[in-house]
């Protein structure tokens, strides 16, 4: 536990050193070409077509700013991610903050159990998820944008969030929410917002 928030304040005071880019500040093709290499993984234009690989595209600035301070201060691990964040500058975490906010996010596919999409949204009322990811689920500043995203990463994160090893933002809300929630309530929440256009 006090490894966690060792690591966890080394990523606080590493984010804000890298503080924000201003929108258009950096030549947007040249950002582009550098975020080709996160394509290969979370898909063209930051929608991600692979199984437990979270969509980039209307993720907010700071979120994904977070996340990557997170990987490379070691506070979150993945074996595709840590070659890749190792390689990357303040600049380029600013950079890639701003150009994926940037992009159209992913919409929803059609919702083929309704039933399950209603227990989910009773879920999310319950467990308050709109208090931190906005009444329509886009996310704001450093917290996730939901609506759209892949159902089994969703899944994936909650129960990675639940069991500890996975790190949120500069509270330990969503291990302290996750921790709470069955299975079912998972399953249900994750189809929910999944769908959500």
């Amino acid at each position: 536990m006090r490894r966690q928030f060792i690591s966890h304040a080394i990523s606080t005071i590493a984010l804000v050193a890298l503080g924000t880019l201003p929108t258009g500040a950096a030549d947007n093709s040249a950002i582009k070409e550098k975020a080709s290499v996160c394509s290969g993984c979370h898909g063209e234009n930051g929608i991600s077509q692979t199984e437990n690989i979270p969509s980039l595209a209307g993720q907010p600035d700071q979120f994904t700013q977070w996340q990557l301070v997170f990987f490379r201060a070691g506070s979150r691990k993945n074996d595709q991610m840590q070659p890749i964040v190792e390689e990357i500058t303040n600049e380029d975490i600013r950079n890639f903050g701003a150009y994926f906010a940037s992009l159209t996010p992913p919409k929803g596919p059609d919702d083929d159990d309704p039933d399950l999409s209603k227990k989910g949204a009773q879920v999310a009322a319950g467990r308050r998820c709109a208090s931190c990811h906005a009444d329509n689920f886009a996310g704001t500043k450093g917290v996730a944008r939901l609506a759209g995203q892949r159902e089994e990463y969703l899944v994936k994160a909650l129960h990675d969030y639940k069991a500890g090893q996975r790190v949120g933002g500069g509270v330990a809300a969503m291990a302290d929410v996750a921790y709470h929630m069955s299975d079912e309530e998972i399953t249900a929440v994750s189809h929910y917002l999944a769908h959500l256009k």
